[in-house]
């Protein structure tokens, strides 16, 4: 039952939990906080507010940060979203107009200061805001920082808040109507919104409103800090390195200021100075001795400095501060020249970029924890990747991911957000906020040392322009120039010197290759390509638990079914189907439905492992392989490698073996019966190693097998041996025989791989007989994997538990052994763990 809550009562309640919940808190640490009015103070608003539709009256609980549809999730006013076809039920949620409210207490104390600015840091997306029932200001832009002078709107006591948010859709309306005749633009185009929460070929429908950031109430009087640029200069010999900080002020009185500078290096300050600021200005230098370099994950450390600014009134009192946190690097972006492609530079070093392409984490940002962004991050660090690609149809991101990204070494390729789609740079009120948006986003994140490029777009001089007028949906070269080479650019000059600016992918040299998936090549196409790979990809299913999360038992009867199709964003039944052409293009038909969720996740992963192997073979013809896609915003069908849920799919686990620091592979021609084994190798420093190749037949029997010490040189690609295996190829057809190749570098085993001249199908192999042994250690259960015949791609799972497995989708001979590492996520005995544990392989796939 639903009870009626008038407005006097909502404030009154609400005021009470403010008052309880909600304390005026200093900008900056306590340890250094003065605690006078001089002292900017903050009051978080975030916490409990109260929702309802536009019109109706209709109040429920809500949390801020947080969105329209997470709250009337939260209080059961409509189903799942993601749950079967549910999606399609509560599209009206985006086309209604949404109202939040609340009540807080300010005190006489507040009111004295000079500035009492309402803070809202994201507001999604067209807001009408009031204070106490007047009307406190707008906002159009999701991805902005909008401050509101309220001090005259409050008073002393109870005041209260009310956020109008409009429908984008209204909006789209009124600008179909009334845009120029000779131009084509897209509703969503027209606002500054998540791009993919409109829907995308791997998402859903969801285009959420609310306040979706951090809003408060801040004070201050004589001045605030109001941004700090941080330069570095790295001309020097390397024995020190200047670091230029640049402070900016906010004054409300023109009395004198100073900021004292702080840099510190592992919670130690190693050195400070002291500038003056003048005219709301002010600047000064550090001199670090024995600077310690961040390197990307592979390449070195990731050592972080921080540089702590205090703003001094007259008589030396603290009034304002803040805190960033750098590494100490030279980052280049190096466009094509000659024959070197587009390639990453890190403190003079070229480096070859591996990695995947980002998008949002979940369809509500709101639902993405820090912990998420850090175990995400974590988890491309763990498959040897040092690039993501944050793609420009999404939001940009909170700082928590870069955050991760700084402290783990993943370089970011940073699209600002426009992605497959015209925009109205002929609008000045729209360029207007764009050129905001910019100064917002670079004043935030430009300090992340991890950040390696920004990019004006996605794609849009890919798919969408073509020429020097405007079509459909499509934009004049000079409207493209003067948002992606103009706009955006002058405002990384201005905000963020030092970074590296490119106009747009593939504008900038990088190549976006899709005529796999989109058909009709087939995986030996990416042999055809080099450069810098920036998209390319195929699709899978996600595994049986993950299937489960969105279906019943009747969609789960064919692939084809109305709901697997619904969660296939691209093509639907169609998109489902290419995937399993793709499957039997490869593999026997599998025989049940989960076995065609496992294969085609192998197939995805045995096409990015062709094609990112060959263009580190071809290095530094090729210097970058980022594969699409790294995650999914919800639980379908898509080209990500670990799903929604955060489950590592096979191409995940093969992708730690193919991105590997030291990485042998062969590239096989049939015509001639050769193989051209190849030794490339990521290290900074050349290294001795033992190549071994050995030739099997289908049981496992050694026919061939040799090795050589080789030299592995530091930052190149080998082509190191040539088999000819011409002999095995008439003894034994084509399909008779595996090679398998071995590097090992002081006596260890650092790379691994198979190469054969047939595909699975054709290959015919004997049921490899598994045999376990378990063995509980205090991080989980060891599992020493055994078979009497060869098992490709084997892979363990739990039958009805999640869990963290040191490695999967490996191949196992009789000759060898694999041991696993597998830590569930829920308690289990190890006689419960042996029971739920099951050991496959592709010869468990089919009838």
């Amino acid at each position: 039952m639903q009870h009626k809550i008038t407005k006097r009562s909502f404030l009154i309640t609400t005021a009470t939990a403010a008052a309880a919940a909600f304390v005026w808190e200093p900008v900056f640490s306590l340890a250094q906080a003065a605690t006078t009015l001089a002292t900017p103070r903050r009051l978080k608003l975030d916490g409990d507010w109260q929702l309802s539709q536009a019109g109706k009256n209709d109040w429920i609980p809500a949390i801020v940060p947080g969105g329209a549809y997470t709250d009337l999730l939260a209080a059961g006013k409509i189903p799942d979203p993601f749950y079967r076809d549910n999606e399609k039920s509560v599209q009206w949620v985006g086309d209604s107009d949404w109202i939040y409210r609340r009540a807080f207490d300010v005190s006489a104390d507040v009111l004295k200061n000079d500035r009492v600015l309402l803070r809202c840091e994201g507001l999604d997306t067209l807001a009408k805001i009031k204070i106490n029932g007047v009307d406190a200001g707008n906002a159009d832009n999701m991805f902005r920082l909008w401050e509101f002078d309220v001090k005259t709107l409050l008073h002393v006591g109870e005041n209260s808040i009310e956020v109008f948010f409009e429908s984008p859709a209204t909006y789209f309306k009124q600008r179909d109507t009334d845009q120029a005749p000779d131009k084509w633009i897209k509703g969503r185009a027209w606002v500054r919104k998540e791009p993919c929460s409109y829907g995308w070929d791997w998402g859903p429908v969801l285009p959420s409103c609310g306040i979706w950031k951090n809003i408060s109430l801040e004070t201050f009087n004589q001045a605030r800090i109001a941004d700090v640029l941080i330069r570095q200069n790295h001309s020097a010999d390397g024995v020190t390195l200047d670091v230029e900080v640049n402070a900016e002020v906010v004054r409300k009185t023109t009395n004198p200021f100073k900021a004292k500078v702080t840099a510190l290096h592992e919670s130690k300050s190693i050195v400070e100075t002291m500038i003056q600021i003048s005219k709301g200005q002010g600047s000064g230098e550090l001199k670090i001795e024995k600077p310690k370099l961040w390197w990307p994950a592979g390449m070195g450390e990731q050592p972080l400095y921080t540089v702590h600014v205090e703003l001094l009134d007259a008589d030396g009192e603290t009034i304002d501060s803040t805190s960033k946190r750098i590494g100490l690097r030279e980052l280049k972006a190096i466009l094509p020249q000659g024959d070197s492609p587009l390639h990453f530079e890190v403190n003079g070093v070229p480096f070859f970029a591996k990695g995947a392409n980002w998008i949002p984490a979940d369809s509500f940002p709101t639902r993405v924890t820090p912990e998420m962004s850090r175990r995400y991050v974590a988890d491309a660090a763990a498959v040897n990747m040092n690039v993501l690609r944050f793609w420009g149809g999404g939001y940009y991101e909170d700082d928590a991911l870069f955050d991760a990204c700084d402290e783990l070494g993943i370089c970011v390729w940073l699209d600002f957000k426009f992605a497959c789609g015209a925009y109205p740079a002929f609008d000045e009120k729209f360029m207007e906020n764009v050129k905001l948006e910019a100064r917002d986003n670079l004043q935030r994140l430009r300090h992340h040392p991890c950040i390696a490029v920004w990019c004006g777009n996605n794609e849009i001089s890919l798919s969408w322009w073509e020429g020097p007028t405007w079509g459909p949906n499509r934009m004049s070269t000079a409207d493209y120039d003067k948002l992606f080479k103009d706009l955006l650019a002058s405002q990384v000059r201005k905000f963020a010197p030092d970074a590296n600016y490119v106009s747009g992918s593939p504008d900038c040299g990088d190549t976006h290759y899709w005529e796999v998936w989109h058909g009709p090549k087939n995986f030996d196409a990416y042999r055809t390509q080099n450069g810098f790979m920036s998209e390319f990809g195929y699709q899978s299913f996600p595994e049986l638990k993950t299937v489960q999360s969105f279906t019943n038992e009747s969609d789960r009867a064919s692939i084809a079914s109305p709901v697997m199709s619904w969660h296939q964003r691209s093509g639907g039944v169609e998109g489902n189907q290419k995937i399993v052409a793709m499957i039997l293009n490869y593999f026997k038909p599998p025989k049940d439905f989960e076995t065609t969720l496992w294969l085609s996740q192998i197939v995805q992963g045995i096409g990015i492992k062709l094609g990112a192997e060959y263009w580190r073979q071809t290095m530094p013809k090729s210097m970058g392989c980022v594969f699409w896609q790294y995650n999914d915003c919800w639980p379908g069908m898509s080209w990500s490698s670990v799903d929604y849920f955060g489950r590592w799919k096979a191409l995940h686990y093969m992708a730690r073996k193919f991105y590997a620091p030291i990485l042998v592979s062969g590239l096989e021609n049939l015509k001639d019966g050769t193989i051209d084994i190849f030794v490339t190798s990521d290290r900074l420093e050349n290294q001795n190693g033992k190549l071994t190749w050995n030739v099997t037949d289908l049981d496992g029997n050694s026919l061939l097998k040799e090795s050589t010490d080789l030299e592995i040189p530091a930052r190149k690609s080998q082509k190191a041996k040539t088999l000819s295996l011409q002999d095995q190829i008439q003894k034994l057809g084509a399909n008779g025989f595996l090679t398998w190749l071995k590097v090992e570098v002081d006596g260890e085993t650092v790379s691994e791989n198979m190469v054969s001249f047939a595909l699975p199908k054709e290959l015919k192999l004997s049921d490899p007989k598994f045999a376990t042994v378990v063995t509980e250690t205090a991080d989980g259960f060891s599992v020493t994997v055994k078979s009497e015949k060869l098992a490709l791609w084997a892979w363990l799972g739990l039958e009805n538990a999640d869990a963290k497995f040191s490695d999967n989708f490996f191949h196992v001979t009789p000759e060898t052994t694999r041991t696993i590492l597998i830590q569930p996520k829920q308690p289990m005995s190890k006689n419960e763990f042996v029971e739920t544990l099951r050991v496959r392989s592709v010869f468990d796939t089919h009838l």
